[in-house]
């Protein structure tokens, strides 16, 4: 592998936007860590498919809340490529009820994900990502959508806005960029669980574009952020074919 070429890690790589991520960094040259956190043969997929299309991979785990276990997913990652360039944090969940009838313990549970996994790899990334690098942060359109049962989950996702604004500029003149993609409704099992056709119809209806969202939507603006967007710094990137 060239000195010259670029390392990306990318949370939560074992489907979804996440794979969908780390096969278009490859896709841009870079050397990907595939990081799954319990579906190891999903994870060997997203590398299989990196490397039959000419690309570099390797498969990481770790719970991304656990700080002893991310930090050897970098240090594999590390030590695999020569270091780390690209973080891009897809991993989080989301449980869904109003704020009448939410199971407390859930959230809990989707807070110690979504957010303090969110902190985690951002502590890490912060700690290690060369100059001229990115990190990238996931939030959802549904902080602006404020879609009736989505309030537990977009207060976690409020949560990443507000410490990737603020990593941003605590990492000023190191050259590394740090923004957040907020997709809207994309066609994904975490989005779709639990929707019955009538629902996800009426969601593909409300974008100007009237379709849901692909997870190579949602690559294409994180490949840009990664890459060419080196004067966007600071911000919350919505991409979601319109809908706000």
């Amino acid at each position: 592998m060239s000195e010259n070429t670029r390392v990306a890690l990318v949370t939560g790589a074992s489907g979804g936007i996440g794979r969908a991520v780390a096969r278009r960094l490859a896709a841009d040259g870079m050397a990907v860590g595939v990081h799954y956190a319990g579906n190891k043969a999903a994870a060997d997929e997203t590398v299989a498919a990196v490397e039959s299309a000419g690309g570099r991979a390797l498969a990481v785990t770790g719970d991304v809340a656990d700080e002893v276990a991310m930090a050897e997913a970098f240090d594999l990652v590390e030590r695999a490529f020569g270091g780390v360039d690209v973080v891009v944090h897809t991993a989080g969940v989301m449980t869904l009820a109003p704020v009448a009838e939410f199971d407390l313990d859930a959230l809990d549970r989707m807070h110690r994900t979504n957010i303090r996994g969110t902190f985690v790899v951002a502590q890490q990334a912060a700690r290690r990502v060369r100059a001229g690098g990115a990190v990238v942060t996931f939030s959802t359109s549904v902080t602006r959508l404020a879609f009736p049962a989505y309030a537990a989950y977009a207060a976690s996702k409020g949560a990443v806005e507000a410490m990737t604004l603020v990593l941003a500029r605590e990492l000023r003149g190191r050259d590394i960029t740090v923004n957040a993609v907020a997709p809207g409704p994309t066609a994904t099992p975490l989005f779709l669980d639990g929707k019955d056709e009538e629902t996800v119809a009426r969601l593909a209806a409300q974008p100007p574009l009237e379709r849901l969202g692909t997870p190579e939507d949602i690559a294409e603006s994180v490949a840009f952020l990664a890459g060419p967007g080196r004067w966007v710094n600071g911000q919350v990137l919505y991409v979601n074919g319109g809908i706000a």
